[in-house]
């Protein structure tokens, strides 16, 4: 498929699942139970006969799992992702508020950008929320329903090749080794991925790895809500790079059992709220008045923190000799600065190009590179958008792409134009739920109007 990024973002966010599988494939099995290797598994359940998730958790088990440990931290759902998710799985949103999950329409939500409070956009998209396990849980529950879908309750050790070809996975269970015999493989294994290690050690090519170091630190508490319909579900509070403050943002989330899930985030060496009382001092004092309301109700627990010291990405995409059936998803391939959220949605775009390139009726003799290419477009977008804003860090050193200057000055005065503008702030928020390519964002029309707005502010 040869389109323009923004084209195939259109294609991708179009994407409609068939309502009857036409199997092409006979086994396809998935290293990792994620949500990306789940996601994954959804696609190609319509193309294949059966469908392995091997994963080293039990993945019939509910509520957090053990593999997740970012999982006890506040994790949005973007309106892009649940779109996607609505397409894979029609009746998610109804079975998602069934279990809790809090409607999220354009009204509930409230932004602010160094204390102003920014305009909503009337016509934008919704969503839920919810916390890590709930959204994760239906998306498990949802696949594993699927009839030709099964798990395996295991490590993953390896790859077997025969010629250019994967035709399986080696697992561990309890110290016994075994093999799943596949003809199309997925690595969903996350940032701890091995698979470049096995591809070297196979004698085929190991991708570059790029990194980008951002030591970020989150802290995230339960406090109990006192309003079972608050008018405002989802409020965030962004800080500008440019202010001296320790604290990157702050956000709170209606969440199911009638709780807010509320976090704040600090770069380098700045921890803010890893205490219970730093943590409700600060969003008294620190924030909005929303914030402060609620810090007044109870805390539920104790403070979880998380640090994430890197955005990574492994460029697969570029190798000169890669095998034929396998590909690569989710945090294995990139994973960002979790602080704009893109995590979920990128996942479900990966499965969406998945199910783009097996609707295609690719040769299974050959590399997925269709499929590459289709996902580079992706991850490209996600890594950019993310990369732009945490090269504004005062911590950050680079490597500042080309232009960046230039690029660094348009992004300023956009996001600086959606706190006053609707008609950029729809713009802006299409592209951050990544719905539509950012370089929609570098359109003339796009930059005046943004230019129009700051300067004559409604």
């Amino acid at each position: 498929m040869s389109l323009a990024p923004a084209r195939v973002f259109a294609v991708l966010n179009a994407v409609r699942y068939p309502a009857q599988s036409s199997p092409m494939l006979g086994k396809a099995v998935v290293m990792g139970g994620s949500i990306a290797g789940l996601l994954a598994a959804r696609a190609l359940s319509d193309h294949a006969e059966s469908v392995v998730v091997i994963d080293r958790d039990d993945l019939r088990v509910t509520g957090q799992r053990p593999g997740v440990p970012q999982g006890t931290q506040l994790h949005a759902l973007l309106p892009g992702g649940f779109r996607q998710l609505e397409r894979m799985f029609p009746g998610f949103r109804e079975q998602a508020l069934a279990q809790g999950a809090v409607e999220v329409p354009p009204a509930a939500q409230r932004n602010y950008l160094d204390g102003r409070l920014k305009v909503t956009v009337p016509d934008d998209a919704e969503s839920l929320a919810g916390s890590r396990p709930l959204l994760e849980g239906l998306i498990r529950q949802q696949v594993l329903r699927l009839p030709n879908v099964k798990t395996v309750t295991a490590r993953a050790t390896g790859l077997v090749f025969d010629g250019a070809a994967t035709t399986g996975v080696r697992y561990d269970v309890g110290g016994a080794p075994g093999v799943e015999n596949a003809d199309f493989v997925v690595d969903a294994m996350g940032r701890s991925s091995r698979l470049s290690d096995w591809l070297e050690q196979a004698g085929w090519q190991r991708p570059a790895m790029r990194r980008m170091t951002v030591h970020l630190n989150y802290a995230t508490a339960l406090f109990r809500r006192r309003v079972a319909n608050p008018e405002h579900t989802v409020v965030l509070a962004l800080n500008s790079p440019q202010l001296s403050s320790d604290v990157a943002g702050a956000a709170f989330f209606a969440i199911e059992d009638g709780r807010w899930m509320a976090m704040m985030a600090g770069y380098a060496n700045h921890r803010p709220g890893h205490t219970a009382e730093d943590f409700v001092r600060r969003l008294r004092e620190q924030f909005p008045p929303e914030f402060g309301e609620v810090a007044g109700g109870e805390m539920l627990g104790e403070v979880r923190t998380y640090h994430h010291a890197d955005s990574r990405r492994r460029d697969f995409h570029a190798l000169n000799r890669f095998p034929a059936g396998l590909v690569p998803v989710g945090d294995a391939v990139a994973s960002f600065n979790p602080v704009y959220g893109q995590g979920i949605t990128a996942a479900a775009l990966h499965a969406a190009c998945l199910s783009t390139y097996l609707r295609s009726g690719p040769e299974s003799a050959r590399p997925a590179r269709e499929f590459l290419a289709l996902q580079q477009v992706v991850v490209d977008a996600a890594w950019s958008m993310s990369t732009s804003a945490d090269l504004a860090l005062p911590h950050v050193n680079g490597p500042y792409p080309r232009g960046y200057r230039l690029s660094s000055w348009i992004s300023r005065q956009i996001v600086a134009a959606t706190v006053t503008d609707v008609t950029t702030a729809r713009r802006f928020s299409d592209v951050v739920s990544m719905r539509a390519h950012p370089n929609t964002l570098a359109r003339p029309r796009v930059i005046l109007d943004a230019l129009r707005a700051n300067r004559h502010p409604r």
